[in-house]
């Protein structure tokens, strides 16, 4: 009896052997490492499209099988487009287009890089220091926009004094001035300008510019100057 159980012992002992070698080999052969290969990863053009494409389905109360019939393009491809895990042809997006009946171009939207804003909080511009300035001509910047091809400075001009003799600006690029209190004569070149609150000038920053006469103190305005790819000097 005890040369039997030992029998047993020995066949259930090597029974189990195997199953352990089974499972061993199922979970750690070849087979297992191989891995699904990764999808492809897009770009940033991908996924403005793929946002665009599922925005304008969802507005419009379409389902994908909805649009796979307005556009001819199989439900597995339009997952991948809002998935953006593919690249769409140019032959493509004109079909999309034209089923949400938008431009090509608005398919894109949200694809260029992170922009720039500047946030000036009431009371915290810098107070720029030019000529001018210690007699009763404040400058505050609110902000400036600086890029490659385009750079933007806003400034809020307070004038509180008279003087005889005002400062004259030239700098490149355009400037607009808005009149939000008091009442002046701006002059640009040869011209003068009578502004009062509301009033708008546009001006060629080239061109020499700048108060004339101060007709009913304090004066305040809006100063916006864009300028090209040439440093700016301070404006006026």
């Amino acid at each position: 009896m005890s040369g039997r159980g030992t029998e047993l012992s020995d066949e259930v002992s090597d029974q189990a052997g195997r199953d352990q070698a089974g499972r061993d080999q199922a979970g750690h052969g070849p087979a297992v490492r191989e891995v699904d290969q990764p999808e492809p990863r897009h770009g940033r053009l991908e996924r403005a499209i793929a946002e665009q494409v599922r925005r304008l389905r969802h507005d419009r109360g379409l389902t994908l099988a909805d649009l796979a019939g307005r556009t001819g393009i199989s439900v597995p491809m339009l997952s991948k487009i809002e998935n953006a895990t593919t690249s769409c042809s140019l032959t493509t997006l004109e079909r999309l287009a034209d089923s949400f009946d938008v431009p090509v171009t608005s398919l894109f939207r949200g694809a260029d890089a992170q922009r720039e804003a500047v946030y000036t909080p009431a009371g915290a511009g810098a107070r720029i220091v030019q000529r001018g300035t210690r007699v009763g001509h404040d400058y505050t910047l609110l902000g400036a926009l600086r890029g490659p091809h385009k750079r933007m400075e806003a400034h809020i001009v307070t004038l509180t004094e008279r003087s005889e003799e005002f400062p004259l600006f030239q700098h490149p690029g355009t400037e607009l001035l808005y009149m939000l209190e008091g009442e002046m004569v701006y002059g640009h070149g040869d011209a003068s300008y009578r502004m009062t609150p509301g009033d708008a000038l546009q001006l060629d920053g080239e061109g020499t510019h700048g108060p004339r006469e101060l007709v009913a103190l304090p004066i305040r305005f809006l100063s916006v100057v864009a300028y090209g790819e040439v440093g700016p000097d301070q404006p006026g």
